[in-house]
């Protein structure tokens, strides 16, 4: 599988989430971003999406292309970063590890029907660990998402970091990838 791709054509996404992206975090970069998306959804059928309903995944997936092939391109990886803050997340976390693992709590909250797909995190060591992405999502969208969640649930003095390591990876149609994060 390739990003962009959903793994079964019967998911759904929460329209919180189409909202918090189109929306709020968009919306944080600027308003021709916010309006880049609005036509974007628009031309896939998600016309003025309601945070009460839920669209089609590969609809939101399309959309999202879009959105990515005509904005700058760290659009994606700073898109990613805004998730923590806009969308709808788990409570109570209070380690990296814990925040690690809370993806796939949050993306199980907003997705539906089928094969979904998931974030799993390994913890490798005191400070580090794995989080594998097995979602239709594109790398950099990822990689921003999880150093936001380690970021925010690190201690202050650390430096969070993310690489993507392994052998598989969505950029070459696999249907994960993997990333190492040291804190």
């Amino acid at each position: 599988m390739a990003s962009y791709e959903a793994f079964d054509e019967s998911v759904e996404v929460h329209g919180r989430t189409i909202l918090a992206v189109a929306d709020d975090a968009l919306s944080r970069f600027s308003a021709s971003y916010r309006e880049t998306a609005a036509d974007a959804l628009a031309a896939n059928g998600i016309d003025e999406p309601s945070a009460d309903r839920w669209y089609s995944q590969q609809a939101w997936l399309d959309s999202f292309a879009v959105i990515a092939d005509e904005l700058e391109p760290h659009i994606l990886d700073r898109l990613g970063e805004q998730i923590p803050d806009v969308a709808e997340w788990p409570t109570g976390i209070e380690s990296v590890e814990a925040g690690l693992r809370s993806i796939d709590e949050a993306y199980q909250r907003n997705h539906r029907g089928g094969d979904i797909g998931h974030y799993r995190f390994e913890s490798t060591g005191e400070q580090t660990g794995t989080v594998t992405c097995r979602t239709p999502y594109p790398c950099p969208f990822d990689r921003g998402l999880i150093r936001a969640v380690a970021r925010r649930y690190a201690p202050v003095e650390s430096f969070v970091f993310v690489e993507e390591r392994g052998d598989r990876c969505r950029r070459d149609g696999d249907d994960a990838c993997v990333y190492t994060v040291s804190w």
